[in-house]
């Protein structure tokens, strides 16, 4: 699992406008970094974190995000 200290980073890595929450825009570009380009796969993602529906990815669902896909976010944390 990633260490609570690479998750803190990485969300702030994908949160660019550094307003506490990820949208869909910054969640396509920090996908593009990891060469995932489609525009299916990002809203597939976002759907899948976004639990509460609001559009945007909070600190809370990034967490439970990561916790659910540790070998994911080890990757991740390796590029970020």
């Amino acid at each position: 699992m990633a260490e609570a200290a690479d998750m803190e980073r990485i969300f702030k890595r994908f949160d660019t406008n550094g307003d506490g929450k990820i949208s869909l825009s910054e969640l396509t570009e920090a996908l593009r970094t990891l060469g995932s380009t489609s525009a299916d796969e990002v809203q597939r993602m976002m759907t899948e974190i976004d639990t509460d529906g609001d559009g945007c990815i909070d600190f809370n669902e990034f967490i439970t995000f990561c916790n659910a896909n540790p070998g994911l976010m080890k990757d991740v944390a390796k590029v970020f």
